[in-house]
């Protein structure tokens, strides 16, 4: 007896130490940070032209309306503050100079929370413009901001790597204080409307200003007294986070996938095997008609998607924590959404899906991606006209001696 409580002891200690001291899921959260930022500013890219109708001053959901569903439902928008348009603009490019921000990896302890709370903002203005893509991205924006999504593959793990910011780091406090001195002026002026959550005291301000001084202190410790007991505190509880996050973004994949199989199953369309044959002779879902027109006029083609993809989903959470069958269950994923991006018009969403299936790919696989994709970018700056470009700026390679090892 005594044994086998030394051996749950034992197994407790090991579970708590790699939870608390080590980062897992890099990788994957690294691909969930870019997916999710290209898929934001992609969108708002090609919305451009589009902008102030989705979420502006000539959207048919008016400034008035949205408040007023704020006021019902508590979500967050600083477009609720103004129907200035001189605001929304602000934000609008805001949220894609940001999304390209994050996409890099810059800086993006602080990042991902301008970027969650730009998200938020479009989003909540004109919450009938959205789609299930839409949520997903909203979903993943909330998460990324509890995980340290940057330590690869990012702006911040090369800064790192060359210990860019060993002495000081005047950039990030700079960025620290201008954060704290618009959430300041925000409040004391009256202009912003943190309070809109109502949950006593745990309202918006309560919960950037938590995240602003514990970013303080977390890089007041890490450069003033990084082996102290209050350094490895805040570093064990932000590897808390990081991986309690990447926990609940698996699990929100494997929720979304089982809500959406089992109401599948209830509805008739999809039990009689036709669901996929409406969809595909939608003028608005027919970027391609002829393929749509094939597809379509194969019945046996159409019964065999619509149930393969209604096993697919059912089966999707109980399938995916098993190795072997995991690869293959995603790769059905992948294709299902590329598919849907490709035959029914819906690029923004399947990226997001596709982005949030990511979670579940294995290390090894994605480490092995990264080192292709860097071997590619080797050979494109190898070529003549890349070479002879990087030639004619010395003063560049002589700072970065990563860039004259890849002209070598």
């Amino acid at each position: 007896m005594r044994t086998l409580l030394d051996r749950a002891a034992d197994a407790a200690y090991t579970g708590w130490t790699t939870v608390t001291g080590s980062t897992l899921a890099r990788y994957q959260a690294a691909v969930v940070r870019i997916g999710v930022a290209l898929t934001f500013g992609a969108f708002l890219l090609r919305e451009w032209p589009h902008r102030r109708v989705l979420y502006g001053d000539l959207a048919p959901w008016s400034g008035d309306l949205a408040r007023q569903m704020l006021a019902s439902n508590h979500a967050f928008t600083v477009l609720a503050w103004s129907d200035a348009s001189w605001w929304f603009e602000l934000v609008y490019v805001a949220s894609i100079v940001v999304s390209v921000l994050m996409l890099l990896g810059w800086r993006t302890r602080a990042t991902s929370l301008v970027f969650m709370v730009l998200v938020l903002s479009l989003q909540n203005r004109a919450v009938l413009v959205g789609d299930g893509g839409d949520n997903v991205v909203h979903l993943m924006a909330i998460y990324l901001v509890f995980t340290r999504c940057g330590e690869v593959w990012s702006l911040d793990a090369r800064a790192s790597r060359r210990g860019a910011r060993g002495n000081g780091d005047p950039v990030g406090v700079a960025i620290w204080l201008l954060l704290g001195l618009a959430l300041a002026f925000s409040q004391l002026s009256g202009f912003a409307k943190l309070g809109m959550l109502d949950l006593g005291l745990y309202t918006w301000g309560t919960f950037f200003w938590l995240c602003w001084l514990l970013a303080g202190l977390h890089g007041a410790l890490a450069r003033r007294a990084p082996s102290s007991e209050g350094a490895a505190l805040l570093d064990a509880l932000t590897s808390l986070l990081h991986n309690a996050a990447m926990l609940v973004i698996a699990g929100e994949v494997c929720f979304i996938y089982a809500t959406a199989g089992w109401y599948k199953i209830q509805g008739s369309l999809w039990q009689g095997g036709t669901a996929l044959w409406y969809p595909l002779h939608l003028h608005y879902f027919e970027p391609w008609p002829a393929l749509n027109g094939v597809l379509g006029g194969n019945s046996t083609l159409v019964t065999l998607i619509t149930y393969g993809t209604v096993m697919a989903q059912v089966g999707f959470p109980f399938l995916v924590f098993n190795r072997r069958i995991k690869n293959v269950m995603l790769a059905m994923m992948i294709t299902e959404h590329l598919a849907i991006a490709v035959v029914l018009g819906l690029p923004f969403f399947s990226l997001a899906m596709i982005t949030a299936d990511a979670v579940f790919l294995p290390t090894g696989f994605l480490i092995r991606a990264g080192q292709g994709v860097a071997k590619g970018v080797a050979r494109l700056a190898a070529t003549p006209v890349v070479r002879q470009t990087i030639m004619r700026a010395p003063r560049a390679t002589e700072r970065d001696p990563e860039a004259v090892s890849v002209i070598r």
